[in-house]
């Protein structure tokens, strides 16, 4: 299976995002996808060490900056 397709099921559901170049995770409710791994994020904050350092709200991230897309448990 193509991770776009993996991406695309996750779809509603809480994700956390590691992206490069950053020691933080950003974590969010995957609000859409599309074929070159863009992401949009709602209620997204940045993680760092476990603690949540601050609230970002809606997100839009650059696919090609993502390095790693890990589903939450709810």
């Amino acid at each position: 299976m193509f991770p776009n397709k993996k991406v695309q099921k996750l779809i509603g559901s809480k994700v956390q995002v590691e992206m490069k170049g950053d020691l933080h995770l950003l974590e969010g409710t995957l609000n859409s996808a599309d074929d070159y791994m863009n992401l949009h994020l709602l209620d997204t904050v940045e993680i760092a060490d476990g603690e949540k350092l601050r609230s970002l709200g809606s997100v839009v991230l650059r696919g090609n900056n993502i390095i790693l897309v890990i589903p939450m448990e709810d």
